[in-house]
């Protein structure tokens, strides 16, 4: 078939990207605009080969193999496939599994159905070595490109440079046109636009009982002097509450040890958000009300063919950004709220989402990756930002249903 196909081993791609613009093999210190990169790569295919392109493997490695974000956008792309290996920590580190080995398979299966006439391969592994032999003994050309090294030396297998049939350097000037490293501000993509939902959750005010409380308890605990009563002659001072925008559950529980939450405590106090394991009421905690305990679940309005097509929305046009999560979760289940009553409660509890309906957020967004891998905590900005973008829906249609008629 006179046709390229491109294998990228994204780890070594954006890996080495990283430590020529960035000067460390970290992708988190990189922005990649993926569809450039893509459109990229697939001129620059069909320019080297001169001939058109069948389709662009990416290999790369998931907690758990579940797709990240920036899968779920690439796999929905044209003429691009996603293959996933795992992707495990060792040592503090992480480490891909089986991607190599991916590729070495793909690579000789291609060549052996004699899917195309030449072959691009974006890696530095030696472990492809025998695929690469595989691929030539079967009438393939193997094209190998390397990601320009920032020291100028080889990022390569020399045995996998000597063995490739052309060599061509992706050099900084053609990385950059879609990757960029953070610390100099640089971003592909147009900006995302300003989300002060995030900010205003943040910033949301104490109620000033509360915050008198709080203030009332760093001060006492800043001055206390030690007590006497311990085994060593000291008693250890229970450490200030931070005075932050909305008390956190913890910042209760301090307050409370030093001295300042007891019969006084005030029943207006605020927590930040509920938990996604279930709301546990605690000595000085405040009770979560009846109306919130009682709202429905999305899983509870939703009929089996909606949940199909749901999940078919989710694969094909959700892309997975933390704010557009909690969007699309809110959108769908105000549609599918039968009493609005349920709304309106809900709009006089912000900032706080009731346990029953955060929890389910939450377990939402760990299809995206957002939640996956057991041993991490979810990112704190990323859990605000499902958080803004379910609140920014349900303004939406709160201030819609409100709005005059004909306006």
């Amino acid at each position: 078939m006179d046709r390229c196909i491109v294998l990228v081993d994204a780890g070594y791609l954006l890996g080495a990207a990283a430590s020529l613009l960035a000067g460390e093999p970290s992708r988190s210190r990189i922005t990649v605009d993926h569809a450039a990169l893509i459109q990229g790569l697939r001129e620059r295919a069909e320019s080297d080969t001169e001939r058109p392109l069948l389709r662009i493997y990416w290999f790369d490695g998931a907690p758990d193999r579940v797709p990240q974000p920036e899968h779920r956008r690439l796999r929905v792309m044209p003429r691009v496939t996603v293959r996933l290996g795992a992707l495990t920590r060792s040592d503090g580190r992480w480490a891909q599994k089986g991607v190599d080995a991916a590729m070495h398979a793909e690579l000789t299966e291609l060549a052996r159905n004699r899917a195309c006439s030449d072959i691009v391969l974006v890696t530095g592994d030696g472990d492809l070595l025998p695929g690469m032999m595989a691929a030539k003994e079967h009438g393939v050309a193997v094209h190998l490109w390397a990601v320009q090294a920032a020291d100028g030396d080889y990022n390569q297998s020399e045995d996998l440079v000597a063995e490739a049939d052309e060599r061509r350097v992706l050099d900084r000037a053609w990385i950059t046109q879609a990757v960029r490293p953070k610390d100099l501000g640089g971003v592909c993509a147009p900006p995302p636009a300003p989300r002060p939902e995030i900010a205003a959750i943040l910033s949301a005010p104490l109620p000033e009982s509360a915050l008198g409380a709080s203030e009332r308890a760093a001060e006492e605990a800043e001055h206390e002097p030690a007590a006497a009563g311990s085994h060593n002659g000291t008693q250890e001072r229970a450490p200030a509450a931070a005075s932050k925008g909305v008390p956190t559950p913890k910042d209760l529980a301090i307050m409370r040890a030093a001295g300042a939450q007891t019969a006084q405590h005030p029943a207006n106090a605020t927590l930040r958000w509920s938990s996604d394991r279930g709301w546990v009421d605690r000595p000085g905690a405040v009770a979560e009300p009846a109306e919130a305990a009682s709202m429905p679940t999305l899983a509870q309005l939703t009929t089996a063919e909606q949940r199909w097509a749901d999940r078919e929305e989710d694969i094909t046009t959700v892309g997975g950004d933390p704010y557009e999560v909690g969007q699309v979760f809110a959108r769908r289940w105000m549609a599918r709220l039968t009493e609005q009553a349920h709304l309106q409660k809900l709009s006089g509890m912000y900032p706080r989402i009731p346990h029953r309906v955060d929890g389910e957020l939450l377990r939402y967004a760990a299809r995206f990756g957002l939640l996956a891998h057991k041993d991490d905590q979810i990112d704190e900005h990323d859990r605000y930002a499902i958080r803004a973008g379910f609140w920014r829906e349900i303004d939406v249609r709160t201030a819609a249903a409100h709005a005059p008629a004909g306006e």
